[in-house]
């Protein structure tokens, strides 16, 4: 999916909310648990109660591999299931070189066709370069929002810039504003206004809303952009919404809410 058919759909929903399918067998309602793909009735249902709302899935890829072949035959059938029009995420933070970043670029932009995967970037170049395509998204790690990023990413450098944003613009170099997006928690929205301006055209990435205590109205005064430029995620406040018979229609719930509220800074923002 290219940039401007994400704006479209952005726009014609009026939404830049991102589902995050972390589908856990542990958590998943118990009555799923007898059918043949648990994973993917669950998925499926979620997709089925969201897809009006969302403009993006995000299946974090450790959800599916931990449970081998099975896993991922209901990986590809999530995949399958999801609406053309909607773009799709592979949360699967790989960062290798060479060979290795090729056949991962293979994997998750040909076997299982995802429009864009999240990117490690500590090896640099090497580990950027290979997920670059016209037609597919690299999404980089740049501000991530658990407690341990504070370890790296907020040092300082002798040039007094922090170490994720000497990240994030050096990758910009390497990429452009159709191919790359960067991954920026939500939880230190004090930093996206900064971000922002050092990277102004580039969408951005957003967990952290919801469960993780972030706010969606401080992440969109301080992230949007002409094109809106945000996709935010939301994974554990939608799709555990509801743990019984009727978890579908609490995620709708749930979803719906979000949109609304993102339609209402769309509009206030004169982007739709």
């Amino acid at each position: 999916m290219n940039r401007e058919n994400l704006i479209d759909q952005i726009k014609k929903k009026k939404s830049f909310l991102c589902v995050g399918l972390d589908s856990d067998l542990k958590k998943i309602p118990s009555h799923l648990l007898e059918l043949d793909d648990p994973i993917f009735e669950f998925n499926k249902q979620i997709i089925d109660a969201t897809k009006e709302y969302a403009v993006a899935y995000k299946p974090n890829i450790a959800f599916y591999e931990m449970l081998g072949p099975k896993g991922w035959e209901s990986l590809q059938k999530t995949l399958d299931y999801i609406p053309k029009e909607i773009f799709t995420i592979a949360d699967a933070k790989r960062g290798d070189i060479g060979n290795t970043s090729n056949y991962y670029a293979q994997t998750f932009y040909d076997t299982y066709s995802f429009d864009a995967l999240t990117i490690a970037p500590y090896m640099g170049s090497d580990s950027i370069l290979p997920f670059l395509r016209d037609d597919k998204w690299a999404i980089v790690l740049g501000l991530t929002s658990n407690k341990g990023a504070m370890d790296f990413q907020n040092q300082k450098l002798i040039n007094g810039k922090f170490v994720y944003e000497h990240v994030m613009e050096r990758c910009a170099e390497w990429g452009n504003v159709g191919n790359m997006m960067f991954v920026v928690g939500a939880t230190r929205a004090e930093y996206i206004a900064d971000l922002r301006k050092l990277i102004p055209d580039h969408f951005f990435l957003v967990p952290g809303v919801g469960a993780q205590g972030g706010s969606l109205s401080d992440v969109a005064k301080a992230g949007l952009n002409s094109d809106i430029g945000l996709l935010v995620n939301s994974s554990r406040g939608i799709i555990y919404a509801g743990s019984g018979e009727d978890f579908s229609s609490r995620a709708k719930e749930a979803a719906k809410e979000i949109q609304s509220e993102m339609e209402s800074i769309l509009s206030k923002a004169g982007l739709v």
